[in-house]
C-alpha cells in the first residue's frame, strides 16, 4: 500500500489506500478512526469457495441450519468450520454445554470468562461476540466498562487465564490452590475446572479466528460497541495481505520461491518414504527421545527473529486485560534452566485427564473426547490434488509438534517425522497461530501448501487449535490433580 503522500500544505488528517481507494487515518495520538472491513466471512479464503462447498454438501446444509435455529444466527466462525462439518458438529455440541447446559457456572460468568480469555490475544471478533452475549442478559452490565469492574472473584483467574494462554508450563497447585482458598472469593473445584476449560476453549478459539482471517461481523445488538481500533494508517487490505507502508519494501514475492508443484511432489514422497522406513523398522527409545530434545530446541529458531515490535491491544480489548506484556516465551530457551518436559507416559489425556475434568464437571469430559479423536481422525484420503491418500501421519505431525513446542513428549513417537513431514514457511505458521495469533498475516497463510485446497488448510486449524487446547488442558488438570493429592 502506499497512501497518498503528504504536500506542505495538506492538514486533512485521512489518506486514500491506493489498493483499495478507502479513506484511512494518518497517525495521529489519541484518534480514533472505524476500522475498514473486507467481506465474506474470512479475509483469508474467497467468499464464493466457502459458499460453493456449503451449497453442494447436503450435511453442512444441515449442521449449518441446525445452528440457525438454535442460536438464531449463522455467524463468519461457524461458516469457515462448516468446511468440516462432521468437526463443527462435534465443535457446536461441546461449546454449546460449556456456554448454555447445566453446569457449576452461572452463565454470566461463562460469557464473560471467554471475554477474558479472547482478549489476551486481542480477539475482537469473540470478545464482541460474548460482550454482545453478555450485554443481552442485562445483568452486571458494568462489566464491560472493563475487567476491573469485575468481581474479585473473577479477578482472580487473571494470572492462571495470563498462563494458561501463553506459557502453560508454569502452572503449578500453588496456583490451584490460591484460588480455591482465597475465603469468600474462594472457587470449588468444579467450578475452577469449568473455568479452565472455558479459558483452554476460548484460547484455542482466538488460534482458530485469526489463523484463518475470520472477518467481524457486521450487524447484531450494539455491533458497533467493539469496533473502535487504536489508530494508524494501514488499511483492511493491508492487514490481510500482510503489505507493508513503505513504498518499496516487499520485493518481487516470486524471487527464491519453490514452484509450489514440486513442492507437493518432495511432500508425498517424503510421506511415501516414512511410511515404508517405519514398516521395515522402528527407532529405539533413546533415539527418539533424542529427536524430541533435537525438535524442541530447533523451534527456538522457527520465527523467533520476525517480531521485533510489541503488540499493543486495542483500546476496546485492552480494558479485558491485565499485565498485557506478558506473553509467549519458548519452552526451551537458550541459557536458561528449562522446566522439565511433560511426559504424557506420566498424565495424559487418555488416562488422566478425560476422568478428572469428567468426575468433577460431568458430560463435557465425553465431549471434548469426541472433538479431540473427531479433528484426531478427520480425512476425506486426498492431499491437493492426490486421491487415495493416508495422511495419518502428517495429521499426527502437526499435532504432536505443537505439544512438542509446550514441552510434551509422547514417548511412542518418532520427533524426525515432524522435520520430514512439516517445512520451515509451515512451522512458521504453526507457530504464529498457536503461540502469538494476533500476528498471523494472509501472506503467512498463503505461504504454506500453496497447492493445497483451502478447506485443508482450514484442517490444518482445526488440528492446531484442539491441540493448543488439550496441552492447555494437560498442565492445568496436572496442576489440579497434585493439588487434589
Amino acid at each position: 500500500m502506499n497512501p497518498n503522500a503528504d504536500s506542505p500544505c495538506d492538514t486533512s488528517p485521512f489518506l486514500i489506500c491506493s489498493n483499495c481507494q478507502k479513506v484511512i487515518a494518518k497517525q495521529e495520538k489519541g484518534m480514533k478512526v472505524r476500522r475498514p472491513r473486507t467481506s465474506g466471512p474470512s479475509a483469508f479464503i474467497p467468499e464464493n469457495e466457502i459458499m460453493e462447498v456449503t451449497a453442494d454438501d447436503s450435511h453442512t446444509i444441515m449442521v449449518l441450519a441446525e445452528e440457525y435455529s438454535t442460536s438464531g444466527r449463522v455467524d463468519h466462525l461457524t461458516q469457515v468450520m462448516g468446511l468440516h462439518p462432521h468437526y463443527l458438529e462435534s465443535f457446536l455440541e461441546s461449546q454449546f454445554y460449556l456456554l448454555r447446559m447445566d453446569g457449576p457456572l452461572p452463565l454470566h460468568y461463562r460469557h464473560y470468562i471467554a471475554i477474558l480469555a479472547a482478549a489476551r490475544h486481542q480477539c475482537s471478533f469473540l470478545v464482541k461476540m460474548h460482550a454482545q452475549e453478555f450485554y443481552q442478559m442485562g445483568v452486571c452490565l458494568e462489566w464491560l466498562k472493563g475487567v476491573q469492574y469485575a468481581p474479585q472473584r473473577l479477578k482472580n483467574l487473571n494470572e492462571i487465564n495470563k498462563i494458561l494462554a501463553h506459557r502453560p508450563w508454569l502452572i503449578t497447585k500453588e496456583h490451584i490452590q490460591k484460588l480455591v482458598k482465597t475465603g469468600e472469593n474462594s472457587w470449588s473445584l468444579a467450578e475452577l475446572v469449568h473455568a479452565v476449560v472455558l479459558l483452554a476453549h476460548f484460547h484455542a478459539l482466538s488460534s482458530f479466528v485469526l489463523g484463518s482471517g475470520v472477518n467481524p461481523e457486521s450487524d447484531g445488538e450494539r455491533a458497533d460497541a467493539f469496533e473502535d481500533m487504536g489508530v494508524n494508517n494501514q488499511c483492511a487490505c493491508d492487514l490481510a495481505n500482510d503489505n507493508s507502508l513503505q513504498e518499496g519494501a516487499l520485493g518481487d514475492s516470486s524471487t527464491g520461491m519453490v514452484d509450489s508443484v514440486s513442492e507437493l511432489e518432495a511432500l508425498m514422497e517424503r510421506l511415501k518414504r516414512l511410511q515404508e522406513e517405519r514398516e521395515e523398522e522402528e527407532a529405539s527409545q533413546e533415539e527418539m527421545a533424542t529427536r524430541f530434545e533435537k525438535e524442541k530446541k530447533e523451534s527456538l529458531l522457527v520465527g523467533s527473529g520476525g517480531f521485533e515490535d510489541e503488540m499493543v491491544p486495542t483500546s476496546q480489548v485492552s480494558r479485558f486485560v491485565e499485565d498485557a506484556t506478558f506473553g509467549y516465551k519458548d519452552f526451551a530457551r537458550h541459557g536458561e534452566d528449562n522446566p522439565p518436559t511433560f511426559c504424557t507416559q506420566d498424565f495424559s489425556w487418555e488416562v488422566h485427564g478425560f476422568s478428572l475434568v469428567h468426575r468433577l464437571y460431568s458430560d463435557i469430559g465425553l465431549l471434548l473426547d469426541k472433538k479431540f479423536r473427531t479433528v484426531y481422525n478427520l480425512t476425506y484420503y486426498n492431499m491437493a490434488s492426490h486421491e487415495d491418500v493416508d495422511t495419518s501421519m502428517l495429521r499426527r505431525a502437526l499435532f504432536n509438534y505443537v505439544h512438542c513446542m509446550y514441552g510434551i513428549r509422547y514417548d511412542d513417537y518418532d520427533y524426525g517425522e515432524v522435520n520430514q513431514l512439516l517445512e520451515r514457511s509451515l512451522k512458521v505458521y504453526i507457530k504464529t497461530v498457536t503461540c502469538y495469533p494476533e500476528r498471523t498475516t494472509r501472506r503467512m497463510y498463503d505461504s504454506f501448501w500453496r497447492q493445497f485446497r483451502h478447506s485443508e488448510k482450514v484442517h490444518v486449524n482445526l488440528i492446531l487449535m484442539e491441540a493448543r487446547m488439550q496441552a492447555e488442558l494437560l498442565y492445568a488438570l496436572r496442576a489440579i490433580t497434585r493439588y487434589m493429592t
